[in-house]
């Protein structure tokens, strides 16, 4: 007879792995996170991890559910720490429900444990280095993963290694099974499986970017490596040759901008891809990009500051920096996708918004979006198109052609008859150097006539939960998954989520939204509420209800139900 491992029903499990920098803790979350989906389970993982090579404790949550699941949260139902660091790392999240499993030799503790010797099994095997697959079969026994689909995995993914790796790791992984046999023998996971599960994708975010940037035409990026977006430029250099995508890594950030710049204006579709004190080194080139009304794509992945800050960790502490860097005055667009499907379609959208309108556009996501998994169906191909705007230059042609809309015409060097002339002075219209001061504030003029025609295709903000709500959560970017698990978790029918995925130019809609609420409540991870005082300034309504965290760590779902209940009573 078996029984639940947990004292209550269980339809969505949260497992921890934690060790230190070096112990396998991200090979733990690629595998496990594979091979949950393909087993038929609804799969979320997410990460922290210090920023070193080795030591410290890094951790990673994978929660498997019976349904979508995206969001992290405090609890851990299964904990697996592989050093004794961990045990003090997350000792705070343990509670009585809380399985641990672990190699008691290695932990001292008075906690219940089940008892696993991952290092003299791993050492019996070759090394322990093999100490994770041991934790992925004892993992997988539990929830009922099919020892067969698993070392099939095995087999591919080691097989450039030989076969002598992909047989040791075939034995940890059933070793771990030998073990969690042993030690639960007579208890199970209920957690229900769905065969379509078996068939979706799971992304992170920084994949969702790259391929949306591929979706968008990039055919060109430059960045120089910074954490947390590099992952981006990695994954687009891995399969620069499949989608015809140049690739430089630049000496510096200063050169990635404007390598980017001169892509466009030679006719490519470019991406920069960097995080806030990289950024911070590009603002003169987005200054130029304002000034030659060069189209540009910016992924700006949000990490703590001021300076190195928190490498490794999370915060939406850059939209100011998004709004405001570059001298002079020039118009942009900034999304803040809140999920990895946002993160495909919004960074496709921004190749075509750049070439439209002749402007940078940012797409501003953090660390956690970047590199956070889940299961998705699939990613809609069928409605994206690449829209290019550039025309075929005539003899008389004017790069900057005075025009009622603002946009002038924007021809690339030989293609048609004219010449394409850029200036980072202020130009006339042919794009030669001027100081006409009238003509200076028509040029001026001209460029922000465009952000009327932006405005009106800004995305509007979307309401989730009650259409007759007293209290309105606002969230833009990665919090939408976390406020949206809490919001459901509340069951209220008196408040709601009005989430931006656009969060500049503030869509007019916005007060329409605002003036229905009895309570609006802010919720941001940053510690001054940026987005807030952005729909203030937009709107003139203000709010000193805030929900904010700015530790380096994202809202978990428990947390956000806990403050606004606060605010809004229980």
């Amino acid at each position: 007879m078996s029984n639940n491992l947990f004292t209550t029903p269980q339809k969505d499990v949260s497992i921890v792995l934690c060790g230190e920098a070096g112990q396998g803790i991200q090979t733990l979350e690629f595998f496990l996170t594979r091979i949950f989906k393909i087993s038929g389970y609804h799969v979320y993982a997410t990460k922290e991890y210090m920023s070193r090579i080795r030591g410290g404790s890094n951790s990673t949550q994978i929660r498997v559910s019976s349904d979508y699941v995206r969001a992290p949260v405090k609890r851990m139902d299964i904990f697996i720490p592989l050093d004794g660091k961990a045990l003090k790392h997350l000792e705070k999240h343990i509670t009585s429900n809380t399985v641990i499993i672990g190699d008691k030799a290695n932990l001292k503790t008075e906690l219940k444990l089940y008892d696993i010797p991952l290092t003299k099994i791993s050492t019996e095997i070759g090394g322990k280095i093999y100490e994770n697959m041991i934790a992925v079969g004892v993992i997988s026994k539990l929830f009922k993963v099919n020892l067969q689909t698993l070392e099939d995995y095995l087999k591919n993914y080691f097989a450039k290694k030989g076969t002598e790796i992909v047989e040791k790791n075939i034995k940890a992984v059933k070793a771990g099974y030998d073990e969690a046999e042993r030690l639960f023998k007579n208890s199970e996971i209920n957690v229900i499986k769905n065969p379509d599960v078996k068939d979706h994708i799971v992304l992170n975010g920084a994949e969702a970017v790259a391929l949306g940037a591929i979706a968008g035409g990039c055919n060109f990026i430059a960045a120089y490596p910074m954490s947390p977006s590099t992952n981006v430029f990695v994954f687009l250099a891995q399969h620069a040759s499949t989608f015809n995508i140049i690739v430089e890594q630049a000496e510096d950030e200063i050169s990635a901008i404007n390598m980017a710049e001169g892509a466009w204006y030679a006719g490519a579709r470019a991406m920069v891809s960097t995080s806030g004190g990289g950024f911070s080194l590009m603002t003169e080139g987005l200054s130029l990009a304002g000034m030659i009304e060069s189209p540009l794509v910016i992924h700006l992945a949000q990490r703590p500051g001021p300076a190195t800050g928190l490498p490794t960790r999370t915060e939406q502490a850059d939209l100011n920096l998004a709004l405001y860097a570059g001298h002079g005055e020039f118009p942009r667009a900034v999304f803040t996708p809140g999920s990895i499907e946002d993160a495909f379609y919004l960074t496709q959208k921004a190749f075509n918004l750049a070439d439209k309108f002749q402007i940078p556009v940012f797409v501003l996501t953090d660390q956690y979006l970047i590199d956070s998994y889940y299961d998705i169906p699939e990613l809609n191909l069928s409605e994206l198109n690449i829209e290019k705007h550039v025309i075929k230059t005539s003899r008389d042609y004017k790069r900057y052609l005075l025009t009622a809309s603002g946009v002038s015409p924007r021809g690339i060097p030989g293609y048609g008859d004219g010449v394409v002339v850029v200036d980072s002075d202020e130009h006339d219209e042919e794009g030669h150097i001027t100081e006409d001061l009238d003509l200076r504030t028509k040029m001026v003029d001209k460029r922000l006539r465009k952000i009327k025609l932006i405005e009106k295709e800004t995305l509007p903000p979307e309401l989730h939960g009650a259409e007759q709500y007293k209290y309105l959560l606002i969230g833009w970017g990665s919090t939408y998954n976390s406020i949206i698990e809490a919001l459901k978790n509340l069951n209220r029918k008196d408040a709601a989520l009005l989430f931006f995925k656009q969060a500049y130019p503030v869509h007019s809609i916005t007060s329409k939204y605002l003036e229905k609420a009895e309570k609006i409540i802010f919720i941001e991870n940053n510690a001054t509420c940026q987005f807030g005082r952005l729909i203030q300034q937009a709107t003139g309504y203000k709010s000193e209800n805030r929900i904010l965290k700015y530790n380096g760590l994202p809202f978990t779902v428990e947390e956000l139900v806990e403050k606004i209940e606060e605010i809004i009573g229980a």
